[in-house]
C-alpha cells in the first residue's frame, strides 16, 4: 500500500507538464538526470566514457571487493531518441553496488541516427563485453543485458538476434526488461492519438516506417520462439501505458516456454525503477538483483 508521501509524489508527477517534442523530451531528461543520480552508492571504480569501437563509448561501474565478477551490459532508456549513460548514471552503480560489472552503454539515438543503428551498436556492445569485460575484472560467461523502456525493447530486440544469427561468442545468459515496447504495430494502434508517442517511434524507425514494424529486430514480440531468449526479469507499473506490451511479453514466453519472472507494480508509472523514495523501486531493484544471482 502506498504511503501519504509516495501518493503525493506520484499525484506531483502526473500533473507534471510532458515534452511536447524530440527536443524537449531531451531537454527534460538532462534536467531530471541530477536529480535521478542523488545520492550514488559507493563502488569500486567509476570508468567513464571507455571506447568500444570508433564512435561508440560506454560508462563502466566496477563492483567492491575481488572479481571476477558476473556482467550486465545495460541499455538505457529515452524513447530511441533521448538519454545516456549520464541520465542512467545512477542505476548502472546500483547494479554494480549489487555485485554485477555494468556496462551502460551510449548507443547512437534517433533520429540523427535511425534503426537499425542503436540496436548495431548494442548487439556490439554485447559481443564486446564477451570479449573484454575481464579488463574490469567481469567474467565473460556471465554476461546479462538489460534496459529499461527503449533500453527493454533494445535488450529484447539483441538477445533474439543474436540467438537468429547463431552467435558462437559469449552469450547472454539473463535479460532484464524493464516497462519496453515489444509489439510496434500494437503501439502504434493503442498511441494512434499520442503525439510524443508516434514521433519517437517515427524518429526510431526512420524511413522505414511503417513496413518495419513488424520486424523481429524492431518489434522483438516477433521473434520470440523456443530457445530465442534467455531466462528474463520483467518489470512494469500498472500506471504505465507500456502494461500491455510487459503482460503481451510474459505471455509470449510463457507460450514456447522461455523461463521468466513477471512483476507487477499497483499504481507504479513509466520510469518508477530510478525513483528510489517509492518503496517499488527498491523492491523491484532487490528483485532484480536476486533473479540475476540465481541466474547467472
Amino acid at each position: 500500500m502506498l504511503t501519504e508521501q509516495e501518493k503525493s509524489f506520484l499525484d506531483a508527477l502526473a500533473k507534471a507538464p510532458l515534452p511536447q517534442d524530440l527536443n524537449g523530451l531531451r531537454q527534460m531528461m538532462a534536467t531530471f538526470a541530477p536529480m535521478m543520480n542523488q545520492n550514488p552508492p559507493e563502488i569500486g571504480a567509476f570508468h567513464e566514457a571507455v571506447e568500444l569501437r570508433p564512435g561508440l563509448h560506454a560508462d563502466i561501474a566496477v563492483p567492491k571487493g575481488p572479481g571476477p565478477y558476473p556482467v550486465v551490459v545495460y541499455l538505457h532508456g529515452g524513447g530511441w531518441v533521448a538519454g545516456s549513460p549520464a541520465t542512467h548514471r545512477k542505476l548502472g552503480m546500483q547494479f554494480a553496488d549489487a555485485g554485477f560489472l555494468t556496462i551502460n552503454v551510449d548507443y547512437r539515438l534517433a533520429p540523427e541516427h535511425p534503426f537499425p543503428a542503436g540496436l548495431e551498436d548494442c548487439i556490439f556492445a554485447i559481443k564486446w563485453a564477451g570479449q573484454n569485460a575481464a579488463r574490469y575484472g567481469g567474467e565473460q560467461h556471465r554476461i546479462a543485458v538489460g534496459g529499461d523502456s527503449a533500453g527493454g525493447n533494445l535488450t529484447a530486440a539483441s538477445v533474439t538476434t543474436l540467438a537468429a544469427e547463431k552467435y558462437d561468442g559469449p552469450k547472454p545468459k539473463a535479460a532484464i526488461l524493464i516497462y519496453g515496447v515489444y509489439d510496434f504495430p500494437a503501439r502504434v494502434k493503442a498511441d494512434a492519438g499520442v503525439k510524443m508517442m508516434m514521433d519517437m517511434i517515427q524518429a526510431y524507425a526512420g524511413s522505414a516506417y511503417p513496413a518495419v514494424l513488424t520486424d523481429p529486430r524492431f518489434s522483438p514480440i516477433f521473434a520470440v520462439k523456443p530457445g530465442a531468449m534467455p531466462p528474463s526479469f520483467i518489470i512494469c507499473g500498472t500506471a504505465d501505458p507500456l502494461i500491455s506490451d510487459t503482460r503481451e511479453l510474459a505471455e509470449a514466453l510463457k507460450k514456447v516456454d522461455i523461463r521468466h519472472e513477471v512483476h507487477i507494480y499497483e499504481d507504479m508509472p513509466h520510469g518508477f525503477i530510478q525513483m528510489d523514495n517509492l518503496s517499488a523501486c527498491r523492491d523491484g531493484l532487490v528483485k532484480m538483483f536476486d533473479f540475476l544471482r540465481r541466474t547467472l
